[in-house]
């Protein structure tokens, strides 16, 4: 718990951009981390894909990580906000699943897409609900980016997947 956040602001909802910013920098980190090391593991077929995931999410993290640092947002960093309604979800992400050490290409897209859906549903809301300015900036841009993400990856486990690319 960040140390603006008390208990009862858990039971009513309630957070700071602050503790948001930290959740999806490490939303960010283990994903990166994750597809990082599928990337030896996974077959050449979407090896491309994880290490675009993996650049990306490097990209999002980095993005995080800058804004948090900015001395001239402190103030709205404090600000105290409503938890979204796919807050938990979202953070649920955080936790990994254990793919082996042959995940097959199927398994890697399903929770791909699931991420990315997370992640999508969760910075629009954020987009939404957040004060102006640049974190607001920050969420729209994400959620876009992350929609986008979530469309190819349909695309390319329908063509691999559902078109006799099989797994």
């Amino acid at each position: 718990m960040n140390e603006g956040t008390h208990g009862i602001d858990l039971l009513l909802g309630k957070t700071n951009l602050g503790e948001i910013l930290a959740v999806a920098t490490s939303f960010e980190a283990s994903a990166r981390d994750f597809y990082t090391d599928l990337i030896p593991k996974v077959s050449k077929r979407i090896r491309y894909l994880v290490e675009e995931l993996a650049a990306e999410e490097q990209d999002h993290h980095t993005l995080f990580r800058n804004l948090a640092e900015r001395n001239d947002l402190a103030k709205q960093i404090q600000a105290e906000v409503q938890r979204t309604a796919n807050d938990s979800r979202f953070s649920d992400c955080i936790h990994l699943p254990e793919l082996g050490d042959e995940p097959d290409d199927q398994a890697v897209l399903q929770y791909a897409m699931g991420r990315e859906h997370a992640a999508m549903l969760h910075y629009a809301e954020l987009a939404e609900t957040t004060p102006e300015g640049p974190i607001r900036d920050l969420f729209r841009y994400l959620a876009s980016e992350e929609t986008r993400h979530k469309l190819a990856l349909e695309k390319l486990y329908y063509e691999t997947i559902h078109r006799g690319g099989g797994v």
